[in-house]
Order: C-alpha cells, then sequence, then structure tokens
C-alpha cells in the first residue's frame, strides 16, 4: 500500500456526456442509506455494508437495486463509509473528471482498507464495464470488480469470500433500497442503453444497446416507491421517447440484469453470447412511453411525475395531448438538442434537426403554456465554425430554454467524433462556453422574473434553522422546488416563514422575487 496514493489509472480522455445536464445527482455525490434504512436492516445477520454513489442518477437507480440484493442476502447496511466493513464504489465512466472522480474514491477506499476500516473494497459500475483489466493493474488492493454485465455476481461473490452468510432467513426483499437525502423524490429507470449512434458519445460501449423494462415491472416499482412515501418520480433512461419500441417489435427484456442494456458484439467488457440481429428498422416505429405514463397514473398516488432525456423527434402529438390533459404529469420537460445547426448536428448523428426542435417546442408550448423547458448543448465539437456557433446562439434567443446545460466537447476514445478533422482549440471552447452561459442566464432570470407574483404549488425539500438569512416570524425557513424546478439542477425557491412546513409536503407559494437561478416566496394561507 506504500504507493497507493500516488497511483493514477492511465484513462484516456473521455468526452462530454450525452446528455449529461439533468443528471442527479451529479458526478461526485455520494450516496449513503439514511438511517430508516440502516434501521430497518436491523434484523439482518451479515456484515455491514455501505455504498458510495458516483455519477447520474441512473447510477442512483443500480446501487439501489444493489443494496436490496444484499439486504437480502443478510447484510447489515452500514449508515455510511465509516460504519462499513464493505465498501463498495459504484463507478462513473463517462468524462475525464468523473473518472479521476471515481479513481480517486476507489484509492480512498482501500486506504482505508490498508489501515483496517474495512475489510474488502468492492468496485462496480461503468468504469469497471470498460477498464476492468486497468484498474485491477493498477489498485490490486480493490477484493472484487463488477461491472453492469454481471451485476448479479456481487451476492455470491461475497458469499464467497465469507463477506455474506451462506444461508438467511426467508425474507421479503424490497426492488431498492431509497438512499437519497430527499427520499419524497426519486428516480424510476424505464429502459438501458441506446440505439442512436452520436458521435460524441461512449455509452452503448458501457450500457449496451437499448433495452426497455416492461410496463408491469415499473408500475410494480413505482407502487413499492409511493409506499416508501416518493411523491415526485423521476423517470429517466438515455432516451425515455424510445421507451418500448423494442417491445412493440416483438422483443423481450430478456433474461439479462436490467442494470444493462442488450450487449453486443464489440461492447466494452463483454465476451458473452449476443442477441440475433433484430429484423425490422426502428424509424418510424412508435413506443409504448403513453401506454406507460397512463398506467402509471391509474395504478400509483403519486402526484408528480416527471420527464427527462426527451430526443425531440421522439416527441408526438400523442404524448403532448396526455401530458396536457394530465395535471400529474408535470409541465416540464428535459429534450437535449446538442446544437442548433443541421450541419453540427449531422456532424454530431443526432436524430433530429433545427425545424424538428423549433416544431416540437412549438406544439408542446402552444399545448401546455406554463411548461419550463430545459436542454443541453455541446459547444466546440470538431468542426464547428464561428458562424455555427453563432447559429446555435440563435436558436437559443428564440427558443429561451428555461434551463440549460451546456459543456465544451472533448473527445471519448472509441467515438466517431475522435477522427474527426478540426478539432476546436480549448482557448475557444471556453469562449463560447462563456458567451453561451452569459446569454443563457440572462434568459433564466428574465423567465425567473416573469414568475414574480404568481402562486406555485412548491415541493419541500428541506426545513432550515433559525440561523438562515430567509428564517421568517416563527424563527424557520425552507427550501423547495416548483413544478419548473427538477432537483439539483434547476434552482430552488427559499420560502421564509416556513410555518409547519415539512419535507416531502406540498404548499401553496407566492412568489416573491427572482434570482439568476432561485425564486423568493411566502406561503399563501387560506
Amino acid at each position: 500500500m506504500g504507493n497507493t496514493q500516488t497511483k493514477r489509472l492511465p484513462l484516456p480522455v473521455l468526452g462530454t456526456p450525452a446528455e449529461a445536464a439533468p443528471a442527479a445527482p451529479s458526478a461526485g455525490a455520494v450516496g449513503t442509506v439514511p438511517a430508516v434504512a440502516a434501521e430497518s436492516a436491523a434484523n439482518a445477520t451479515g456484515v455491514r455494508i455501505n455504498v458510495i454513489t458516483l455519477g447520474c442518477d441512473k447510477n442512483t437507480v443500480d446501487t439501489e437495486r444493489t443494496l436490496a440484493r444484499l439486504l437480502g442476502a443478510g447484510a447489515t447496511l452500514g449508515r455510511g463509509p465509516e460504519d462499513a466493513d464493505v465498501l463498495v464504489v459504484n463507478t462513473c465512466g463517462f468524462i475525464d473528471s468523473a473518472k479521476e472522480e471515481s479513481v480517486d474514491t476507489l484509492l480512498e477506499a482501500v486506504r482505508m482498507k490498508a489501515e483496517g476500516r474495512v475489510r474488502a473494497v468492492v468496485a462496480m459500475g461503468c468504469l469497471v464495464q470498460r477498464y476492468r483489466d486497468e484498474l485491477a493493474a493498477e489498485i490490486p488492493e480493490i477484493d472484487l470488480f463488477i461491472g453492469l454485465t454481471d451485476a448479479g455476481r456481487i451476492v455470491p461473490e461475497l458469499r464467497g469470500r465469507g463477506l455474506l452468510p451462506e444461508t438467511v432467513p426467508i425474507m421479503e426483499r424490497p426492488l431498492r433500497l431509497l438512499t437519497s437525502s430527499t427520499p419524497h423524490t426519486n428516480y424510476l429507470k424505464i429502459s438501458e442503453g441506446c440505439d442512436h449512434s452520436c458521435a460524441f458519445c461512449a455509452i452503448p460501449l458501457m450500457r449496451g444497446r437499448h433495452r426497455s423494462t416492461p410496463i408491469d415491472m415499473l408500475v410494480a416499482e413505482a407502487r413499492e416507491l409511493a409506499a416508501a412515501g416518493v411523491v415526485e418520480l423521476n423517470l429517466v433512461s438515455q432516451d425515455t421517447t424510445w421507451y418500448g419500441r423494442d417491445l412493440a417489435r416483438g422483443l423481450t427484456a430478456g433474461d439479462g440484469d436490467l442494470s444493462v442494456g442488450r450487449p453486443f458484439t464489440g461492447m466494452a467488457g463483454w465476451n458473452g453470447p449476443v442477441a440475433a440481429p433484430e429484423r425490422g428498422a426502428t424509424a418510424g416505429r412508435g413506443g409504448l412511453l403513453p401506454e406507460l405514463l397512463r398506467a402509471l397514473l391509474q395504478d400509483t398516488d403519486i402526484p408528480w411525475f416527471r420527464l427527462f432525456y426527451m430526443y425531440p423527434s421522439g416527441i408526438t402529438m400523442e404524448l403532448v395531448e396526455l401530458m396536457a390533459a394530465e395535471p400529474r404529469l408535470l409541465p416540464y420537460l428535459d429534450m437535449p438538442i446538442q446544437h442548433g445547426v443541421d450541419s453540427m448536428l449531422v456532424r454530431m448523428r443526432r436524430p433530429e434537426r433545427r425545424a424538428t426542435i423549433l416544431d416540437r417546442v412549438a406544439r408542446l408550448r402552444a399545448a401546455i403554456p406554463e411548461l419550463a423547458l430545459r436542454t443541453t448543448v455541446i459547444v466546440g465539437f470538431p468542426g464547428e465554425t464561428d458562424e455555427e456557433f453563432e447559429g446555435l446562439l440563435e436558436l437559443l434567443e428564440e427558443v429561451r430554454f428555461d434551463r440549460l446545460g451546456a459543456f465544451p466537447y472533448s473527445p471519448e476514445e472509441n467515438t466517431r467524433a475522435v477522427e474527426l478533422p478540426e478539432h476546436v482549440p480549448e482557448g475557444v471552447k471556453r469562449e463560447r462556453l462563456e458567451r453561451l452561459m452569459d446569454l443563457q442566464r440572462t434568459i433564466t432570470l428574465e423567465r425567473n422574473e416573469a414568475q414574480v407574483g404568481s402562486v406555485r404549488t412548491v415541493l419541500v425539500d428541506s426545513v432550515e434553522g433559525r440561523d438562515t438569512e430567509m428564517a421568517g416570524p416563527d424563527g424557520r425557513s425552507a427550501i423547495g422546488r416548483t413544478a419548473g424546478q427538477a432537483l439539483e439542477v434547476d434552482g430552488v425557491v427559499h420560502l421564509a416563514d416556513a410555518g409547519d412546513a415539512a419535507p416531502g409536503r406540498f404548499v401553496q407559494v407566492r412568489v416573491t422575487g427572482a434570482l439568476e437561478d432561485d425564486l423568493l416566496g411566502e406561503r399563501v394561507r387560506d
């Protein structure tokens, strides 16, 4: 362990994640089991296990499924990394900063092992799927590597090492064990992998091809989350509009673990069998997203459903009309576009063009006047000219998205973009990013100011103490979100005079002020 502190995995430079902006928690966030979850496992007989989660909301779902497996196998769940015999790190493998965060976290975990604070370290997730051999060579102190395609091995592998009991009393195992500090908000991962071939993205290499989770399984999971107190459920995937296209073509979810899409020849870390070539093109074939949403509305009582990662080309009029008619489908849409100029969209291998983007925005806003729109764009993609960048700014001026996440392009190995000519200098990328974000800050502030004086339903996320600047006459303030604000990425409402507000409760709030990112408000009482 003498040189563990200075080890650095020689990883290649990664590029921008395909749809990274709305991910929550962001790369580097740590999910630990809250006290209520740890107490629920008090009767388990195994060693204490804790999972550190890095990366996106889809990784959070994977962690919660893994924790449920471990609980069912007799594990006792620790309250944090310092309260664990086995420390599991669920890694992220998207961009350089995320990979560095994962490696640093693994190094810290093996330091804890060397100091005798944990007995074993497990690495799992995207980084392991893609770089298992490199990780094993550079950090041999890690006891076990679990990629996405072998997620089901974690229980038998730990059991074989004597870290889980051979037999456990028969007990009901939850589908997931919630890890969020805001347990009233959670994520429903409706599919895995991706069938798109965006030039900058390596998601299929790590996660496989698109595979939908059947509707009945998703409804059962949503009902369980509702029973656990979830009142806001965020639907996530790589492209949520693509949901069910495989099922509609007669393909089944198969026997594989739903933490990964369909493996294919050339997928990182996969040497097993692959499915036979699929017959029939996917273009023009609708999916089952409206059917899934109707089932969730009918069979659960969750008040808020929020849609993420909605590619413009997949947004149908049926979906627009359903959102307009159902108040529990929030007037909010995350719609990543990546660029606004056709020549760039072609180069990026995106499935839509500028006219499609403008058409979908117009249809959505005509049907849902209160709609909040969020998007993601990339600046400095290979070959982007000054004129093409100006065209992107013009589109953003025209559409006026409420929120926007922007990223400078960086090359990711084994993607088509790496081989493209005319890579944009880093200084030009930074300058373009600053100009774009200056524009978006102005737009976001104006759209926030337009809400001043209105009354909004706010979901309370936390209640603050007496020392906060926003504390009202009762000495308490609260932080919450409107339907137009997603957790972690879209700003919050600072609420003075919290009264009886509590996390997970909905309150009526009059917007009294607007900041660059956030809103100010006061309770509206009868």
